[in-house]
């Protein structure tokens, strides 16, 4: 035998550490912020960037706030087991809700307009999450209707978290959103821009970096009609209002029309390589709108988030369009 093997067979047998994982919850937050490096430079003197939200585990902004809510339905004894996890949602928000309750044990049932995307209709079912489908035409709000007349006949059954009313929605962002993005630019932001929807992120987001430096200035943003494609917004004077919603917090409201988004869908995905959702996109356009209205010469670091990516919309016929 060699001394080679010999010396191989006097060692005492050893085994690897352990493999350190994480669960998939562990992944939510701490999302990137990207440099835009190419649109926008008609604006030289303005920096440009944005929390890249689909690299949350779901795909989107929606996780931050959904965890919250579903945590704090734990800690007040509200959500327990056997209880049904329901809620309305016009996709991204049903869909953070089925991946948490498929990762914690939980049955999810939602309120879904018929006209939201399919790709979110197929996301949702492969998470096992049942869907009540509302008229199309009602958008957000027939659902938000829907589900209170199924909360209504039967309380006992569910764990209704209502994401327009749940004050655990905008506080994700106040604790983790807010200081990502204050951290990430080391406090030099100027201005936040982002779009109304739950309005959680924008009001957790500004009330937080109002405490760090009230001088930030802090712009929302919303369709600029009731009728729009813009998946996620509200038209606030149309809508029905979430509860959680402050607008004396915005420094400025801005409308987006849902034509820009489209066009500036295809430029982030052909100048930046960037594919983004619509409501991403047109968070981008108000961000320009801003930066268009800055004084010759000021210099400006202009931040926006983008809720999700484009993967849920390519079957959306604006693709084809010029």
């Amino acid at each position: 035998m060699s001394a080679i093997k010999n010396s191989i067979l006097a060692e005492p047998h050893s085994y690897p550490a352990a493999a350190v994982g994480v669960s998939v919850l562990d992944r939510i937050g701490n999302t990137p912020l990207l440099r835009l490096s190419r649109v926008g430079r008609e604006f030289p003197e303005v920096e440009f960037y944005a929390k890249a939200e689909w690299f949350n585990p779901g795909g989107s902004v929606k996780d931050r706030p959904a965890l919250n809510m579903i945590l704090e339905g734990e800690r007040s004894g509200q959500l327990r087991p056997g209880k049904i996890i329901l809620d309305s949602t016009s996709g991204n928000t049903g869909i953070a809700y089925a991946m948490i309750a498929a990762a914690k044990g939980y049955h999810v049932e939602l309120c879904l307009p018929a006209s939201a995307t399919v790709e979110r209709k197929r996301i949702l079912a492969a998470y096992g999450a049942e869907l009540v489908l509302t008229p199309g035409d009602e958008g957000s709000d027939g659902a938000i209707r829907r589900v209170r007349e199924i909360y209504a006949a039967d309380p006992d059954k569910y764990f209704y978290p209502d994401q327009y009313s749940n004050a655990a929605n905008w506080r994700a962002h106040y604790q983790t959103t807010a200081l990502e993005i204050w951290e990430q630019t080391r406090g030099r932001l100027t201005h936040f821009v982002a779009g109304l929807g739950t309005s959680g992120t924008f009001v957790g987001v500004t009330r937080r970096l109002k405490e760090l430096n009230p001088a930030i200035r802090c712009i929302s943003l919303q369709p600029d009609s009731a009728f729009h494609g813009l998946e996620g917004w509200k038209h606030m004077a149309t809508a029905i209002a979430p509860k959680i919603y402050d607008p004396s917090l915005a420094d400025d409201d801005l409308p987006v029309r849902t034509e820009d988004a489209y066009k500036m869908v295809k430029r982030l995905a052909r100048e930046e390589g960037l594919l983004v959702s619509p409501s991403g996109a047109a968070a981008l356009a108000g961000s320009f709108q801003v930066a268009k209205a800055l004084p010759r010469g000021q210099r400006a670091i202009l931040v926006t988030l983008f809720a999700d990516s484009g993967d849920k919309y390519l079957s959306e016929r604006f693709w084809e369009e010029d």
